[in-house]
């Protein structure tokens, strides 16, 4: 059983364990007085008409159309899970008083409880990753009609963390100020105090340089924000016994809530801005901004962003501090559409806006995310004279700035989309769903969504950026009501085997036939899952090839600055005292062990993506071919339940088809969890390679210090390729692709084998006589057929929409516009 749990992703659960008769009776009567809570409450006549009214609410985001169909499929899961409910109760009420139960109706309850405790979507978030002032805040601010939210980046301030935000169920505005806990703090004051270790020995040019490093000023104005002034000339041990100018709360949450958008933002803006050294308007509140890990910012329910997404305004660089630099990865790496955001004055060049595409793309490899777009912001900044002189496209005459600025707009998005489609095919399979969009460059005004100066509401594409938003949202909500309905139907299906006498001629028989199948079939697909992962080994090589060959080149890119040491000093023991990276909020983030090994995925990329993607089965795509295994076991589950005398739509024949479904289901989720680890095997290996090396130059002070520092960076990346760094590294890969080969085949191994087991009506001990749940079986079947009525539903409302939009009069153009 524990096989299977791990496949739907169930973690153990004291509540859950079946050793002992004792144990399962006193849960079991404890969820069953929840239950009749629950039940007795949800389906009073008041309640009903209130849960009405609230899943109205939450849809009022949506177009009439996709409100409809969003009904249904809430109506549909709502009433699956009071399906399930019902059955529960009555599965516990019939083993209440039972010394021992079957394993088989252990499992059943366990795989109910669940699917029940499932929540209903999970978030989608949208992750808007840009530079400083790029303006990704006041695109925020756009999207959800709240022009000041968020705090604009200017001359003087900038967004200082990850900073999240979504529409809720509550009526209020809401934040959650979330800081570092006490050891967090603690690892980031040492890091801190070490890198702001003065000595004598420094020549005067030299203190020079470093009293100018970027590092340097970076830790000097977090100590003294959080110490006062001299803080940065204080030891480690001294700042522990400081008192903190403000008073940390010991929760580390701070939570702020307001009846309007603006009393919030105003309560917010001192703890997510991060104000210029020399302004002295500061509030007491800013004196805890070192501290701050992250920020959730709920919206009462909205009628332009639905509840169920969150955007997310990314720094572009990460941090210092371990644990939010960590964070900004993982935070990259869950959202499952990634926005590049990029000022129009930029977009066209700069090594940062490069850096984010690249951190993108590398998002859609190891992490959720399946769609990238570039959002080319500020699109209204355009000086006419200037574009008219250096104007080469089209012979029409520009008339006017309006029709400068759409024209433009234009240019950018062909150009864009061409030279980031090369981009991405470069790094990702030629299929990649990403490749197929047809919008990949967005180009926005957020000062022209407030003021339509120039452009129309829809020219400044804010609209077209909530409509995609919804659309996702809408495509997520039928995909995952759809797995849920199927699953819960397979549930109700073995159920109600449990409770037949059926017991057929030669079913032990035919039974066995299909154990036998299933092993060969498993080790088919061992073979296959081989052969997928046999695809990495040349371009692994090729690349080690390069890298070995190239490394000298990268790490002179890396060490040696056009202005010599000057302002360098620091940052690079700020290298060394994070293993090889530095993130600050300012400067490009710098990571020697990802440049070290850039070689080796520029030759794996686009294969390691052919094999986590999804679609035609090719020779390298892993899905397909457990697709293929899920496929050959329902045919021959068909094909056996019809000789041996079941019906097709029969209760066991159903319960085998849709419970592979399931298994596999768990399987893609597990193998989307762990590829990041496979991805970043490479990086980890190289930094724990190097991590000596790192230590002796982050220990070394006094003149020269600099250069020593590189000569024993550059001395240990040499001693380590010598000694084999780059193929312990491809080994590492190829160690994590085994294990990821071997979990797999165990647990379709298990699941495989614990389904045959309950599917046999010869397991000893495994049925007993349990309640009558034909009612909730058929009620199930029900549901079950309907999933099919909901879906063409909504694509003949869709065909309706779309006929009337093309029937309609077409749009007047721009209100107060001369052409």
């Amino acid at each position: 059983m524990a096989e299977m749990k791990d496949v739907f992703g169930q973690e153990p659960h004291p509540d859950r364990s079946w050793t002992h008769p004792g144990v399962l009776r006193c849960f079991l009567e404890h969820r069953l007085k929840c239950s009749s809570v629950v039940e007795d409450d949800l389906y009073k006549e008041p309640m009903r008409k209130r849960r009405k009214s609230d899943r109205d609410q939450r849809f009022r985001a949506f177009p009439s159309v996709e409100q409809s169909a969003l009904k249904e499929y809430e109506k549909l899961e709502s009433r699956t899970r009071r399906v399930l409910s019902n059955t529960y109760q009555k599965l516990i009420q019939s083993v209440f008083l039972d010394d021992s139960i079957p394993n088989g109706v252990k499992y059943l309850i366990n795989r109910l409880l669940a699917l029940i405790e499932k929540p209903t979507v999970d978030p989608i978030y949208i992750g808007l990753f840009g530079s400083t002032g790029a303006g990704k805040s006041s695109l925020i601010n756009a999207i959800i009609q709240q022009a000041m939210f968020l705090p604009v980046s200017g001359e003087s301030i900038c967004t200082s963390c990850i900073v999240q935000v979504s529409s809720g169920c509550c009526a209020q505005y809401e934040a959650k100020i979330h800081l570092l806990s006490d050891q967090e703090w603690r690892e980031e004051l040492k890091n801190l105090t070490k890198l702001l270790h003065r000595t004598e020995e420094l020549g005067r040019e030299e203190a020079d340089a470093w009293n100018r490093d970027e590092a340097v000023e970076e830790a000097t104005w977090k100590l003294q924000m959080i110490y006062g002034n001299g803080a940065e000339s204080k030891n480690y041990e001294e700042l522990l016994r400081a008192k903190p100018k403000r008073k940390i709360p010991t929760s580390r949450v701070i939570t702020l809530k307001a009846e309007e958008a603006e009393e919030l933002s105003i309560k917010l803006d001192p703890y997510i801005r991060t104000q210029r050294r020399d302004w002295d308007g500061e509030a007491a509140e800013m004196h805890i901004w070192p501290l701050i890990k992250h920020v959730e910012v709920t919206l009462p329910k909205s009628d332009l962003i639905p509840e169920g997404v969150v955007l997310v305004d990314i720094p572009g660089t990460g941090d210092f501090n371990s644990k939010r630099d960590e964070m900004w990865k993982k935070t990259i790496d869950k959202c499952s559409v990634i926005w590049v955001i990029s000022d129009i004055e930029r977009v066209s060049g700069g090594r940062a806006h490069e850096d984010l595409l690249n951190e993108s793309i590398k998002a859609c490899q190891r992490g959720f995310c399946r769609d990238v777009a570039l959002v080319v912001t500020k699109t209204d900044k355009l000086h006419l004279p200037e574009y008219l002189r250096e104007r080469k496209a089209g012979n029409q005459a520009i008339q006017s700035q309006r029709e400068a600025v759409l024209e433009r707009n234009e240019m950018i998005k062909l150009q864009r989309t061409r030279i980031l489609k090369e981009k991405l095919k470069r790094k990702l399979p030629a299929d990649f769903k990403v490749l197929e969009a047809s919008d990949l460059v967005y180009t926005v005004s957020a000062q022209e969504y407030w003021q339509q100066a120039l452009l129309t509401e829809e020219e400044t594409e804010i609209p077209k950026l909530r409509e995609y938003v919804r659309k996702r949202l809408l495509d997520k909500k039928r995909r995952t009501v759809t797995k849920y309905v199927t699953e819960a139907f397979g549930l109700l299906l073995l159920t109600d085997s449990f409770s037949s006498t059926q017991n057929l001629p030669n079913e032990h028989l035919h039974m066995s036939v299909l154990r036998r199948f299933a092993e060969e079939k498993v080790e088919l697909l061992e073979k296959a899952i081989g052969q997928c992962f046999a695809c990495m080994e040349q371009p692994l090589q090729e690349g080690v090839r390069t890298a070995r060959t190239s490394y000298r080149y990268i790490l002179r890119a890396c060490l040696v600055r056009s202005k010599g040491n000057q302002g360098f000093h620091q940052t690079l023991k700020a290298v060394c005292l994070k293993n090889g990276i530095y993130a600050s909020r300012t400067l490009a983030r710098i990571d020697l062990n990802e440049a070290l090994t850039q070689p080796i995925y520029d030759q794996i990329d686009p294969v390691f993506g052919s094999i986590f993607r999804t679609g035609r089965p090719t020779g390298s795509a892993l899905m397909p071919h457990i697709d293929a295994f899920k496929h050959s076991l329902q045919e021959k589950m068909t094909e056996i339940g019809i000789r041996s005398g079941w019906k097709y739509d029969s209760c066991k024949n159903n319960f085998l088809i849709q419970e592979i479904s399931a298994i596999l289901g768990g399987l893609e989720d597990h193998i989307l969890r762990r590829k990041r680890r496979v991805y970043e095997s490479l990086t980890a290996s190289v930094q724990s390679d190097l991590k000596l090396c790192y230590e002796e130059a982050a220990q070394i002070t006094g003149k020269k210090a600099c250069e020593r520092m590189k000569d024993a960076i550059r001395r240990g990346v040499d001693q380590q390729v010598a000694e084999g760094m780059f193929e312990r590294a491809q080994e590492r890969m190829q160690h994590q692709f085994q294990q990821l080969k071997t979990g797999i085949v165990e647990k379709v191994k298990g699941s495989i084998a614990t389904m045959l087991t309950l599917a046999s009506s010869q397991g000893d001990g495994l049925y007993k006589e349990l309640a009558d749940v034909g009612s909730e079986y058929k009620e199930m079947e029900k549901l079950h057929r309907s999933l099919r009525e909901v879906a063409e539903n909504a694509r003949l409302r869709k065909g309706m929409q779309e006929f009337l939009l093309r029937a309609s009069p077409s749009k007047a153009g721009p209100p107060g516009t001369s052409l």
